[in-house]
């Protein structure tokens, strides 16, 4: 599934075993428990991002997307797919091939992650280092404490020091490819219903349906 090759690489995995023995930092605890605050205080979230794959040879792939989020529901778009999961079930939405993939949504495990958790990965599972500040932007350094799970070896976390919001996210992966996500607007607690979250089969005349639950 795309959401799992793409969405779930970036944000989900980690890290190699140089980084094992690695401390976490006090200040960058601090702004990360800020961060926390700022991001469980909304509702929901709106967002658009950008996501850019950059190869050892420097060839870059870049796509947008959008994602919303209330508790543990989800609505993701990204280029042609539609993801719903309202908390239970997923919908995965092939726009070309007019075809909806369902099944339950995953609980519990390290890698039980979604689209819902993507403002707060780092809480679970991570070591952590400041790396340094501008006038705008702090950067932190994430390790994984479960390093073979995972499939980058570095994330990068950079931080808007007056919004307190996660402007950017950078995977350097195992593989030596780069992928960077860029937060491009950010809405908290707007008025979202349920019903963003769930798929309507009978507004897609002749799809096909693979349960796969």
């Amino acid at each position: 599934m795309f959401m799992k090759k793409k969405l779930t690489l970036l944000l989900f995995s980690t890290l190699g075993t140089l980084i094992i023995h690695a401390q976490n930092d006090p200040q960058a605890k601090k702004i990360l428990d800020d961060l926390s605050a700022k991001t469980k205080a909304f509702t929901t979230i709106k967002a658009e991002f950008s996501f850019v794959n950059e190869k050892k040879d420097k060839t870059k792939d870049t796509q947008n997307g959008k994602i919303q989020t209330k508790g543990t529901k989800y609505k993701l778009e990204i280029p042609g797919h539609e993801i719903y999961c309202d908390g239970k079930t997923v919908w995965d939405y092939i726009k070309d091939a007019n075809e909806v993939q369902i099944k339950d949504m995953e609980t519990g495990g390290d890698d039980a992650v979604n689209p819902s958790s993507i403002f707060t990965i780092y809480e679970k599972g991570y070591k952590y280092k400041f790396e340094g500040e501008d006038a705008t932007t702090q950067t932190i350094s994430l390790f994984p404490e479960n390093p073979d799970k995972k499939k980058f070896h570095t994330s990068k976390l950079y931080i808007d020091k007056t919004k307190k919001q996660i402007s950017s996210v950078k995977m350097m992966m195992k593989d030596g490819t780069t992928q960077t996500y860029t937060i491009k607007t950010f809405e908290g607690n707007a008025a979202i219903p349920d019903t963003d979250f769930t798929f309507n089969s009978k507004s897609h005349p002749g799809i096909s349906v693979e349960d796969l639950r």
